[in-house]
């Protein structure tokens, strides 16, 4: 049976950053009041005429060259938006022009800020099938696009930016497990109302009940860390590093207390980037191996929560 493993990563971030500082000429806020209540202090956005390809694009060339393979070789894409450029052909199709890569199945995957870890979990399954060899899995947003930038409880919070990363086929798992869920019965509590479907562009905005899904995603994310330990028949201590989705430090700090995992053992990029949506986790991965924090052998736990409502994880041994 073949398992897959993670060959190589890549992140990129628009050139364009602003601060907590920038944010309050713009709306009713206060740097202080960001920073305390989510931890970001600035994050990047998208510049007029720059693309979710566009950075789909760069992450995907950088994990390209750290795996060691040629964008020939990929067998399968799928990107991870909510924030496609167009409603078709999908980001994953344009992604494979830019790639040169022709034939093999590429399409885009939505479960918002869970896509990544919902796009290694389908990856994954392509390989242990036998049915791809290598496997480009990317998360790209531009979420900034879907902000109502006069609403000061949502437009603080977001960043746009993307992450990649080539799995490649294994003898031995590198993706131990994944485990994926969703429940649409709260879908009114994180969303964007409006848009092509329904002809109300007007409502194409994201709209989130901030305190409901902040309580509802503590306890979520405390469940799917006691799932994955118990299908591998782990315990904490088993755990070398936790990446999880940059939503807010508070909703981090409450995952990493219940790993018992002290915070230096946590990567946390939501202070330079803010909530990246299906970004996020890759964005943070590349990171901690580039600055050289997570080794080849190590034990790492994805963990996501987002809108639909969708959540999951990815045990990794790196």
């Amino acid at each position: 049976m073949k398992f897959s493993r993670i060959l190589g990563t890549g992140g990129h971030l628009p050139a364009r950053v602003v601060t907590n500082a920038d944010l309050e000429s713009i709306v009713d806020t206060t740097a202080a009041w960001i920073s305390e209540r989510t931890g970001i202090e600035k994050r990047h956005l998208v510049s007029e005429g720059e693309t979710c390809c566009d950075l789909a694009e760069a992450a995907s060339r950088k994990a390209l060259e750290a795996a060691g393979i040629q964008a020939s070789e990929l067998d399968l894409i799928v990107v991870a938006t909510t924030t496609p450029d167009q409603v078709f052909p999908s980001t994953a199709c344009l992604l494979q022009q830019r790639l040169d890569v022709h034939g093999c199945p590429a399409f885009d995957l939505q479960a918002v800020c869970t896509g990544f870890v919902y796009a290694m979990d389908v990856a994954d399954k392509y390989i242990r099938a036998g049915v791809a060899k290598h496997a480009l899995v990317v998360g790209s947003e531009t979420i900034s696009r879907i902000l109502d930038w006069n609403d000061r409880t949502t437009c603080v919070l977001f960043g746009d930016g993307a992450g990649a990363v080539v799995l490649g086929a294994a003898d031995e798992p590198g993706i131990v497990s994944s485990h994926i869920h969703a429940d649409g019965a709260y879908k009114d509590l994180l969303q964007v109302p409006g848009g092509h479907g329904n002809g109300r562009p007007d409502l194409a905005f994201l709209e989130m009940k901030g305190n409901e899904v902040f309580r509802f995603a503590v306890t979520t994310l405390g469940r799917i860390v006691e799932e994955t330990l118990e299908a591998n028949g782990l315990t904490k201590a088993d755990i070398d590093w936790l990446i999880p989705h940059q939503a807010n430090i508070r909703i981090i700090q409450a995952t990493a207390r219940k790993l018992d995992l002290p915070m230096e053992r946590v990567i946390v990029t939501v202070g330079e980037h803010g909530n990246t949506s299906s970004a996020s986790i890759p964005l943070a991965f590349d990171q901690a191996v580039r600055d050289g924090r997570i080794q080849r052998g190590e034990t790492l736990l994805m963990e996501a929560f987002g809108g639909g409502f969708t959540w999951g994880s990815v045990l990794i041994r790196y």
